[in-house]
C-alpha cells in the first residue's frame, strides 16, 4: 500500500451547514449527488451524511465488535489506486496486517470498485478505483468539474 491519502471524508449531520461552514472559511465546493467536494492541495475533503458514510464503510455507530472502539468517529480516509485488481491487492494486504475488511471490494455506483477496512483503533479506509478521479504520476488527484 503507498503511503498516501486521496480523499477525508468527514460524516456530517447537516450537509447545508457543514458546507456553508467551509464556504465561511473562503473554501469552495461542488456538490454531487449530496455530497460535497473540496481540492485541498494534492487530494480532496469530502462532505457526506455521516449515517451514509458508516453503512458504506460497513459499519455502525456502534463499533466494531472485539475492537476496543466506542463507534464510527465520522471519518473516513481514502486511497485511490490505478486499478480494479489494486483494489482487491490493498485490501488482501491490509488484511494480512491485521486490519478487519469491513466491506469487500465491489462495484460502485459512480462506475469504480471500491472497498472498505478499519485499522486495530477503528479508523475507517476505503481503497477505490476511480475512472473519475484519474491519478497524476505521484498519487495526487485533481477533482473535475462536475
Amino acid at each position: 500500500m503507498e503511503q498516501r491519502l486521496s480523499l477525508v471524508t468527514l460524516g456530517v449531520v447537516d450537509l447545508p451547514r457543514a458546507r456553508a461552514f467551509y464556504e465561511r472559511l473562503g473554501w469552495r465546493g461542488q456538490e454531487v449527488e449530496q455530497t460535497v467536494f473540496f481540492q485541498a492541495g494534492g487530494l480532496a475533503v469530502v462532505l457526506w451524511a455521516r449515517d451514509k458514510l458508516a453503512a458504506d464503510a460497513g459499519i455502525t455507530d456502534a463499533g466494531i465488535p472485539d475492537a476496543g472502539t466506542d463507534g464510527f468517529g465520522g471519518l473516513s480516509l481514502a486511497q485511490n489506486v490505478r486499478s480494479r485488481e489494486e483494489v482487491d491487492a490493498v485490501l488482501a494486504e491490509a488484511s494480512a496486517a491485521g486490519a478487519t475488511v469491513t466491506r469487500p471490494a465491489r462495484n460502485t455506483f459512480y462506475g469504480g470498485y471500491a472497498g472498505c477496512f478499519t485499522d486495530p483503533d477503528g479508523h475507517v479506509w476505503e481503497i477505490a478505483w476511480n475512472p473519475g478521479f484519474p491519478l497524476a504520476a505521484d498519487g495526487t488527484i485533481t477533482l473535475p468539474t462536475f
